[in-house]
């Protein structure tokens, strides 16, 4: 069968509908296992860094200062976002699998190459090229989750693999405390080690993935209909499914999708839910970044705590990220999609102001800090994880991944990529006044997208993705 389809070719189908009455099974867990491993990967590198922060300042051989690791984590984010970009143009075009492989690659190659930075430029360098593949990750795994998850659990799924970043925070958290306490490694040994944690867990992964297949959504959009009609059959023969006639759908199958179309449709078609997307990825990476990666020097500045202790700090604010999703995440498909997103992020943003007036009170110690942030981020969590819920779901199947690239390559670099060095200068400068005002404009930037989602969100819970944004290719009868 040729890979390629004449422009022309009618395709009439009912795997999209095929797919969605399946029950859930342990293909189903492959798909959380396999391709969640990318949210567990980006958490365990953002925590390695604020983790290691301490231990890059008193480095003989780096000598950061807390100007410099908030400069390096700039650039790993930089690196998310133009990967994101460029992996997810290939995604759309090439296929969600074949990508998963290429990023992979990339991702746990520059990082276990960080482990041999020498300086500053080689060490932001190395993030670059390991936030790419982190970047490119996110496009290709949220359009395969989006379009291989049944409807009726796909907002609790992609909230409870988006949590699983809490994960890696945690493994990061508790690597950290052996590999940076002084008395088991050199200072500047121990933080070089730790960034091999993540090239090992991405080989190993590297083996699972191939047992994922392609979407089949989108091989049948590109008019491999058999492929995707053996693909599903086999899905459905190992998970006991019903059998029977399912709604088709008529399709015109293409080899690729112009920019053109995409932009089209984002700034046409759905621009009500271009400016939603791009509220809610903006805020939440803002928020994300700024705390996130300077919490180790929150703690070893105001606070006290050593280098080597900080991840045992990490592990109940990991706790109470993953939590979130994990328990909120139901409600996305009962309550619905508008009302939940609203509610985490207004919560959300509560909460990190009062916290934010704690601190400058000096009303909190390295605990009780640990716990507001444990609180706060319960619901920011949740809410961040809807940010990628919503952009994967409300735009059609040919531009999904390229979609979903652009809108976390602009909230990233609108809310994200500045948030760390500006903050990292915050913490710095040693006034509690200073940071205060910081906590105060991310509490601000989520209390404006929690009114965004309620103004503009749409109800797309248990809906199928053909139903929530028709494919451009879809053909009336």
């Amino acid at each position: 069968m040729s890979r390629r389809t004449a422009p022309a070719t009618i395709v009439e189908t009912d795997v999209p509908a095929r797919l969605d009455r399946l029950p859930w099974g342990r293909f189903h867990w492959l798909v959380v296992v396999a391709l969640g491993i990318t949210w567990i990967l980006d958490g365990l590198e953002v925590t390695l860094t604020g983790s290691v922060a301490g231990a890059l300042r008193q480095s003989p051989t780096l000598r950061f200062s807390a100007a410099d690791v908030g400069f390096a984590n700039s650039a790993y984010l930089a690196g998310a976002v133009l990967g994101a970009l460029f992996f997810g143009w290939l995604t759309d075009r090439l296929g969600r699998k074949k990508l998963f492989s290429i990023t992979l690659a990339v991702y746990f190659s520059a990082t276990a190459a960080t482990a041999f930075a020498w300086d500053l430029p080689s060490f932001a360098l190395l993030r670059f090229i390991t936030g790419a593949g982190i970047g490119g990750e996110y496009s290709a795994i949220n359009s395969a989750i989006q379009e291989l998850i049944p409807a009726r659990r796909r907002g609790w799924t992609d909230l409870a693999i988006n949590g699983s970043f809490w994960v890696g925070a945690a493994i990061a958290g508790m690597g950290s405390i052996v590999l940076l306490d002084p008395a088991l490694f050199d200072p500047d040994l121990g933080w070089r080690i730790a960034f091999f944690l993540g090239a090992a867990i991405g080989v190993v992964i590297l083996f699972l993935r191939r047992f994922i297949p392609e979407s089949p959504r989108w091989l049948i959009v590109h008019g491999r209909t058999e492929e995707a009609e053996r693909i599903v059959a086999d899905i459905e023969r190992r998970s006991d499914a019903p059998t029977g006639p399912a709604p088709r759908a008529r399709l015109l199958a293409r080899s690729h999708t112009p920019l053109g179309d995409v932009f089209a449709v984002i700034l046409r078609t759905y621009p009500r839910r271009a400016v939603l997307g791009l509220i809610l990825m903006a805020a939440q990476a803002f928020c994300y970044n700024a705390i996130f990666f300077t919490y180790a020097m929150m703690l070893t500045d105001f606070y006290g705590v050593r280098a080597d202790a900080v991840g045992w700090y990490v592990l109940p604010f990991a706790a109470g990220n993953v939590a979130g999703p994990l328990l909120l995440g139901r409600f996305f498909d009962t309550i619905g999609r508008r009302r939940m997103i609203a509610f985490t992020y207004a919560m959300s943003a509560l909460l990190l102001a009062l916290t934010g007036w704690l601190f400058r009170e000096g009303m909190l110690d390295a605990t009780t800090q640990t716990l507001c942030w444990s609180i706060t981020f319960f619901f920011a969590s949740a809410a961040a994880s809807s940010a990628y819920l919503t952009v994967a779901e409300s735009f059609p199947l040919e531009t999904r991944a390229l979609t979903i690239a652009i809108f976390y390559a602009l909230g990233t670099g609108i809310g994200g990529v500045i948030a760390p060095w500006a903050f990292g200068v915050l913490v710095e400068s040693g006034s509690r006044g200073a940071v205060m005002g910081g906590y105060l404009f991310a509490a601000g930037l989520m209390a404006l997208a929690g009114a965004a989602a309620w103004w503009l969100g749409i109800d797309s819970e248990r809906r199928p993705l053909e139903d929530v944004a028709r494919p451009l290719s879809w053909q009336d009868d």
